[in-house]
């Protein structure tokens, strides 16, 4: 996005067994929520996932991962939502993008939700 560009910027709680497990940063700009996206400005609870998972002319770049430290905007938003407070959370980002409109989604994973092994 260009400095000027504005963006409608979404942040949601994520539960698993009546905890927040997950605290998702989504970046909508205002240029993308036209066309087939117009509707995602006013999700409201839905879910944003359901909409972008559905549609398979949406494409998703790779992943990125990253561990977010005390002076990382992010980890600090997510901190609103922890008790303990740990050295760094680990975050993963991807771009979403439908006819040239793009958006971005960054999940951070909170203390709270435990990585099994499955076997």
């Amino acid at each position: 996005m260009a400095v000027n560009d504005s963006a409608q910027v979404r942040e949601v709680l994520l539960y698993g067994n009546g905890r927040p497990v997950v605290f998702a940063h989504s970046v909508l700009p205002r240029r993308s929520l036209h066309g087939e996206w117009r509707g995602l400005a006013g999700l409201g609870n839905k879910p944003l996932g359901a909409v972008l998972f559905a549609n398979p002319k949406v494409k998703r770049t790779p992943l990125s991962y990253k561990k977010l430290t005390a002076n990382h905007a992010l980890y600090r938003e997510a901190m609103r939502y922890v008790a303990s407070k740990p050295e760094y959370l680990w975050a993963r980002r991807s771009i979403f993008s439908l006819n040239c409109a793009s958006i971005m989604v960054t999940e951070v994973f909170l203390p709270s939700l435990s990585f099994r092994t499955l076997s």
